[in-house]
């Protein structure tokens, strides 16, 4: 009877031990992603895009506001472009399954596009990151809707 109490509570620290690791290993991937997402965020407010084109994938599917379906090239050289005199986010969440991070969050931004027209956008955005095989975070897809106000 004693030996298999011992396994029993053996087991059960095994298991609360694990589920305290995936829990944290969670945790820190959420906070990593976030900070990722900040980096994005402060790319636009110093109308750089460089900090953050190692962090978007080469195959990145971008779904602007207008419809628009883009990939990498296309999303940088939008955001070359644009010339933010402000940006903020909002309510920044992420959700970690496996490989693959889900952050949504709200942006408001004004300034003017590549035209010189001036813009006033508040807007709902979902990005999708995958861990790739060298453990290196980045953003596959991107999606953006208008908020009306």
């Amino acid at each position: 009877m004693k030996r298999g109490l011992i396994w029993c509570s053996l087991g059960l620290v095994l298991l609360v031990s694990a589920a305290w690791s995936q829990a944290n290993q969670t945790g820190g991937t959420e906070q990593a992603v976030a900070a990722l997402e900040q980096k994005w965020l402060q790319s636009q407010k110093t109308n750089n895009p460089d900090l953050i084109a190692p962090q978007l994938a080469d195959d990145l599917v971008d779904t602007s506001s207008d419809g628009k379906v883009t990939g990498k090239a296309g999303a940088l050289a939008m955001a070359k472009a644009m010339k933010y005199t402000s940006a903020e986010y909002d309510d920044v969440k992420v959700t970690v399954i496996g490989d693959t991070a889900i952050a949504t969050g709200g942006f408001k931004g004004t300034g003017t596009d590549g035209s010189g027209k001036g813009f006033d956008v508040h807007e709902r955005w979902t990005d999708t990151w995958v861990k790739m095989p060298g453990g290196k975070w980045q953003c596959v897809a991107t999606q953006s809707t208008s908020v009306k106000i």
